[in-house]
């Protein structure tokens, strides 16, 4: 994978390769990003860029091949500012082409390794993270910026909790402690070492003092959840939420989605290329007429309507929940930021401009904002398997007591 493959994150393909060039390379990085930003894909990227051969030809080979430059047999000689030139301007990029390249983009590197949550394929089975290395490989080429409950899913986990076991984390030991294949730097990419536990101390002192030319890539979403002793050992390389343009763009060229459709997903995924992703897959659900109902059920035609239209959502199914509640959260926003500063209303689509407006008339700015905190909390717990009848009926009636003395009909 290259810098090239990931979505957005300018400044820190600049600034990765910058770390490597003027030997500020820890042997410990937290690549640290919320889903959808890309952190994951960053640091393959990374890590095939470390073991890119012509980006190590400058450091390795300068001096060794000097004399063949310095003086040829027909005694021509490189500029001594052409050398230098060379020897500090750094590749921005891996070469793709080498051996190195070749095998980082098959994923079969001998000295790159990878750690995941994984789950016993029987009960009481001992097992590391190399018995799923062939679905791991599919599953990043597939869903680079999928979630852990994607790849669970990948390997049928059903409900079973993934985990970082001891067992991992001995067989890390014993791979990082032997000699590299190809005489290089040795990496072990680790995804979502939150999922570590109280057996991440085992790594510890391997952290601390690794064998040479040995690099550590944590990728992390949340680091309240990782061990603070291993939190301590490394150096945190923050992934920002992708901006608005950089999902819409990538809609556009990679996923082939109308440039409108695209801005509008951009506009509501919040920073989350998979939730894009996700999104664009059901593209031309009509949420806005869903709203519209919903809210009419709640302001105006009552209880019977609102057990209807409760019905109709419980059917929906977990992901299309969640994207109904991110647009209304999502319009929701829109409102806040039209009525704070009414100019910015020329750069919305004029569908999602309209309903905003209407629901500024129902709500002030704390009904909007109280409103806005119960749908992610809906969302959480949609994430986490709520019952959807019980969760959404709930949801009404805390909407409907909300916004009860401001009540506006949102007619079509």
């Amino acid at each position: 994978m290259l810098f090239n493959d990931v979505i957005g994150q300018s400044a820190l393909k600049k600034g990765l390769p910058e770390l490597m060039s003027e030997n500020r390379l820890a042997h410990a990085l937290l690549f640290l990003g919320k889903e959808g930003s890309g952190a994951l894909p960053l640091a393959i990227a990374f890590a095939q860029y470390v073991m890119c051969q012509k980006v190590n030809l400058p450091k390795t080979s300068t001096e060794t091949t000097s004399s063949l430059f310095e003086s040829s047999l027909f005694g021509s000689e490189t500029p001594s500012s052409a050398k230098e030139e060379s020897a500090t301007l750094p590749l921005e990029e891996a070469c793709n082409t080498c051996p190195s390249c070749l095998k980082m983009a098959d994923m079969v590197h001998p000295d790159v390794h990878f750690s995941y949550p994984i789950v016993p394929k029987k009960s009481g089975q001992a097992i590391i993270c190399t018995d799923y290395i062939t679905e791991w490989r599919e599953f990043i080429k597939s869903y680079p910026y999928g979630n852990v409950y994607d790849w669970l899913q990948f390997i049928n986990a059903e409900n079973k909790q993934g985990n970082i076991s001891v067992h991992e984390c001995n067989d890390i030991i014993r791979k990082l402690n032997l000699k590299s294949f190809e005489g290089g730097y040795k990496i072990l990419i680790m995804w979502l070492p939150e999922y570590l536990k109280e057996a991440g101390n085992k790594l510890l002192k391997l952290i601390e003092e690794p064998p040479e030319k040995t690099l550590f890539i944590l990728v992390a979403e949340s680091d309240e959840n990782i061990l603070p002793t291993i939190l301590s050992r490394c150096q945190i390389i923050k992934v920002p939420k992708l901006d608005d343009a950089d999902i819409e763009k990538a809609l556009v060229e990679r996923n082939k989605k109308d440039s409108d459709i695209a801005r509008r997903i951009a506009s509501v995924s919040q920073g989350n290329y998979r939730e894009a992703l996700q999104m664009s897959q059901h593209a031309d659900e009509d949420w806005q007429s869903l709203l519209r109902e919903w809210l009419n059920a709640i302001l105006k035609t009552g209880p019977m309507a609102q057990a209807k239209w409760v019905d109709e959502i419980a059917k929906l199914g977990r992901e299309k929940q969640k994207q109904f509640l991110r647009y209304y959260l999502h319009l929701l926003q829109l409102a806040l930021k039209i009525k704070a500063i009414p100019e910015m209303a020329a750069n919305y689509p004029s569908k999602d401009l309209d309903f905003a407006q209407r629901l500024n008339k129902i709500a002030g700015f704390s009904q909007i904002q109280a409103i806005a905190d119960e749908l992610d909390n809906a969302v959480y717990y949609i994430e986490r398997n709520a019952n959807a009848k019980m969760l959404f009926m709930a949801l009404t009636i805390k909407i409907y007591y909300i916004i009860q003395n401001n009540i506006v009909l949102l007619n079509d």
